[in-house]
């Protein structure tokens, strides 16, 4: 029997009058890549921001890792998301004052883990990802694809139980939009991971586990 570390059911979201989600019925399994694609303004994105509880739903279930979310305050959900969520986005997101190093300390900071112990993850994962040489680099002193690898390196620190993408390759060139693609495959593989990504990118969706499409709001094939 397959494990499910993600449910969701019925999640509809409105903004104003616009029906953006209209009832979404999800599953995503452990260890599983999935890629949710449609085309711009169907949903994609406003569900990403739901399922990785960066936004609420109006309405419906949802539960991570065997966790119920709509049974968490405020500050349970932060809790919850700094130690059970990783994210990496299209646009990288890291602060530019700070090393590459620092940046990805971070979220191991803000969820209380001990100094040494993050910093020496960090510095694990980033010489994992090829990017020993540039600890003390800030982002604008790296490439556009040694700053996603930053981000994804950030994205691991906590030993998320799932990592939401949206749009992770949308910024880069081919070449390391494929090597980005098969990094999630690696990590998955090293650390048993389980993704969601949102994407535009054909080669991405089709080299998923599964591939979800979402036309105006539901879920229109799977």
């Amino acid at each position: 029997m397959v494990d499910s570390i993600l449910k969701a059911s019925s999640l509809e979201k409105s903004y104003g009058t616009l029906k953006v989600l209209k009832g979404i019925d999800l599953q995503v399994n452990a260890k599983e890549i999935l890629s949710i694609v449609g085309a711009s303004g169907a949903g994609k994105s406003t569900l990403l921001h739901i399922l990785g509880t960066l936004d609420l739903a109006d309405r419906g279930d949802m539960s991570i890792d065997g966790t119920s979310i709509s049974k968490l305050s405020a500050q349970q959900l932060a809790t919850f998301r700094n130690q059970k969520i990783g994210f990496v986005f299209q646009f990288h997101n890291l602060l530019p004052e700070f090393s590459a190093l620092e940046n990805v300390c971070l979220p191991g900071f803000i969820g209380g883990k001990p100094e040494k112990e993050v910093r020496n993850r960090a510095s694990d994962l980033l010489k994992m990802l090829g990017l020993g040489e540039r600890f003390d680099h800030k982002p604008s002193e790296l490439s556009g694809g040694e700053q996603q690898r930053v981000a994804v390196a950030r994205s691991l620190i906590n030993d998320p139980a799932i990592i939401f993408a949206d749009e992770p390759s949308g910024n880069l060139d081919s070449k390391n939009a494929e090597d980005l693609h098969q990094l999630f495959f690696t990590l998955r593989e090293e650390f048993d991971k389980t993704f969601v990504i949102v994407t535009h990118n054909h080669d991405l969706a089709e080299m998923s586990d599964r591939k979800v499409e979402i036309v105006d709001g539901i879920i229109a094939s799977s």
